[in-house]
């Protein structure tokens, strides 16, 4: 009732569903739901997986664990709560799940009985806890929680009188990493990791000392120790791009480093035989890109080896087989979520395509899979007409079974734009270069549309062929859209992402431009009606183009670098840029890292400009963006400053915020259309 009241005063309007289908609308956003998270059960017949939406009154995500056998039937919420629920985890026996859920005093531990559908929460914790992990005899839990520590203390303070209204205290910082976006300030205290009995009790810290331990945890065969990966050496603040994998004991807290190397190690998974460790990594080689390996060594950290390389893919997560032969893997490959098996000897096959569909503003790379010990698979699969949905790959099948339609209640009755994959040989080297078009629905190709770019961020990420309410309410509005993955893309193998080192904004430049170009060719674009926005690197990328050429009619800039001096030094990733991206710190490259920031070509835009941030941005904060508008503003060029309050760099945080980047980016751009009549 509340959603249908909401409707009536948003819309202004009743509005009834009619079997005639309709574009896909900003409030459709709400009513979209999606599986994320799935784990299939020890035996492969039961799945428990989030099932994902947006509560529109409360303006944010929403989660609740819900319950389906392998073949789609029995489909069901697997507890009666009404509140988010996280991080399933089934019992190495299946015949319970721990989870987290969210109450008044934070997340807690919860079990729930598959046998009797009875749920009880284990823990009272004073924070949330993380990286749920069963003994293999099913009597314990691990975890990860964070534990204060007092802040540095400078100065002693009189006491204020009774009674006093004095200032409130200052905040004293002395860590390098002292912020993040989206979270704001970072309370002092570090990650440690705890253990519970699986039947509720007191909760036990096992690890200690002034270092973070979080990530995946894996217990030894026999349950004595917890495998986990920290950075547990004296400079950690400074080689935050290290880490090593450790061992603890159970009882007595020793712990011993079973890796050293200049590089993260991390993901630690034992195998089902307990003789070995897999895990990802790589040496770090100071560069802009380096794909993820797979390494494998005994559990005594010997005999350490790399198994994936023959597979030129970054691995974003690894599960060992039932029979300790191998590891299935996930990794993307020009734009598509695989799921693909290497062996110990290195041989790589790949199993299923389109893993994703978790991300729903834009289509990068996301979603997650789970492996029975008899071989069948649950993951989340997206096509660019729908978000994730739970799809089963049955062992010794090569065909995968959809058994959820989340989305298909609206989508069925929405008339989405096509997405259709373009190839194009980029001018600077003649690779080849992957792109996608959305086109408006019910398409006519004898008229003639506006042609929009929209740039990834990153820039070292990807987009694919996945579902993406961005792309599809652009293409709602009348408008082409253009999305390319350029030169520093993932998914391309490690000296395609690469290029950008020491190089960006480069010749991904031109990667962008030729496929508008190639676009051009195809009939689907023209010269005098062209737009360009993106977000992030994708903002960087807009700027980059608007100062290097005048061929677009309005840019959207969200969330941009302008100026990589002024960046680097005050978001909450200041420690980052140095070497891997450019070579040395800003007072000591100032002409690299002027060479690259997008202001140093604002004396050239003559494009109408709308520059959009959050206003809560950590990672690249208003004060850039602000650099681009108050400089188009003195050169007397049109542009518009849009700030979204209480918005971080993830301005999708908010579906709310969605809606509002994607309804001003519209706006601006159609103030320039030439097809229709401007508003």
């Amino acid at each position: 009732m509340k959603r249908f009241l909401l409707s009536l005063i948003v819309l202004g309007t009743l509005q009834f569903t009619s079997a005639q289908k309709s574009n896909f609308s900003y409030l459709d956003v709400f009513d979209l739901q999606y599986a994320s998270d799935p784990q299939i059960s020890p035996n492969g017949d039961l799945i428990v997986y989030r099932r994902m939406g947006y509560d529109i009154l409360k303006d944010k995500s929403k989660g609740n664990l819900w319950l389906v056998k392998s073949d789609g039937s029995e489909h069901q919420k697997m507890t009666s709560r009404e509140t988010n629920e996280s991080s399933p985890k089934w019992s190495p026996s299946g015949d319970r799940i721990a989870f987290s859920s969210s109450t008044d005093e934070g997340s807690e531990i919860y079990m729930y009985w598959v046998s009797t559908g009875k749920t009880a929460r284990l823990t009272q914790l004073p924070f949330s806890p993380s990286s749920l992990t069963w003994s293999p005899d099913g009597r314990q839990l691990a975890f990860s929680m964070n534990v204060p520590k007092a802040p540095p203390v400078i100065a002693k303070i009189p006491k204020k009188p009774k009674g006093a209204k004095w200032a409130e205290t200052p905040r004293i910082t002395d860590r390098v990493y002292h912020e993040a976006d989206g979270r704001g300030y970072i309370k002092p205290g570090f990650n440690h990791i705890f253990t519970i009995p699986a039947v509720g009790g007191a909760p036990r810290q096992i690890t200690s000392g002034d270092w973070h331990h979080r990530g995946t945890l894996s217990w030894s065969k026999d349950g004595r120790k917890i495998y986990f990966s920290a950075n547990r050496v004296e400079d950690w603040e400074y080689r935050f791009r290290n880490s090593e994998i450790y061992s603890v004991q159970v009882e007595d807290g020793e712990i011993q480093a079973l890796t050293d190397r200049n590089g993260p190690d991390y993901s630690p998974k034992v195998s089902p035989d307990g003789k070995y460790i897999a895990y990802l990594g790589f040496e770090d080689q100071v560069q802009a890109f380096q794909i993820r390996k797979v390494q494998v060594m005994n559990v005594d950290g010997s005999g350490k080896r790399t198994i994936s390389e023959k597979l030129d893919r970054t691995i974003s997560d690894i599960q060992w087989d039932a029979k300790s032969n191998g590891l299935y893997v996930a990794y993307d490959d020009k734009g598509n979520g695989k799921v693909g098996h290497i062996s110990l000897q290195g041989d790589v096959a790949k199993l299923l395509d389109n893993v994703g569909g978790t991300t729903l503003g834009r289509p990068y790379a996301s979603g997650s899979f789970s492996a029975a010990k008899n071989g069948n698979i649950a993951y989340t699969q997206s096509r660019p007409d729908y978000p994730a949905e739970l799809t089963v790959l049955k062992a010794k099948s090569k065909t995968p079974i959809r058994i959820t339609a989340l989305s298909k209640p609206l989508l069925a009755y929405r008339e989405l734009g096509k997405v259709e994959e373009v190839w194009y040989k980029s001018s600077v080297d003649g690779r080849d270069i992957q792109g996608w078009v959305v086109y408006p629905p019910n398409y006519d190709a004898t008229k003639k549309y506006p042609f929009m770019v929209e740039n990834h961020g990153g820039p070292i990420l990807n987009y694919g062929d996945r579902f993406s309410v961005e792309m599809q309410l652009y293409a709602a509005a009348g408008y082409i859209v253009f999305y390319p993955n350029p030169r520093g893309s993932t998914s391309y193998g490690e000296e395609f992402g690469n290029l950008l080192y020491n190089n960006y904004p480069g010749e991904d430049y031109n990667d962008v431009m030729d496929g508008v170009d190639h676009c051009i060719q195809m009939g689907i674009a023209h010269e005098d009606q062209l737009f360009v926005t993106g977000g992030s690197a994708g903002g960087i990328m807009s700027a980059w183009m608007i100062g290097k050429n005048n061929r677009f009619e309005a840019a959207v800039v969200a969330k941009p670098v302008m100026n990589w001096i002024s960046k680097t030094l005050v978001a909450d990733n200041y420690f980052y840029y140095a070497e891997h991206r450019y070579p040395g710190q800003p007072w000591e490259n100032f002409e690299g890292y002027w060479k690259f920031s997008p202001i140093s070509l604002v004396g050239n835009i003559q494009t109408p400009t709308m520059v959009m941030v959050g206003m809560n941005d950590l990672r690249t904060p208003p004060s850039e963006a602000k650099q681009l508008y108050h400089a188009l503003k003195l050169r007397k060029i049109e542009t518009v400053l849009v700030e979204i309050p209480g918005a971080s760099h993830g301005i999708a945080s908010k579906p709310s915020n969605l809606i509002t980047k994607i309804a001003h980016t519209v706006a601006w751009f159609d103030k320039f259309r030439t097809d229709k009549e401007n508003e």
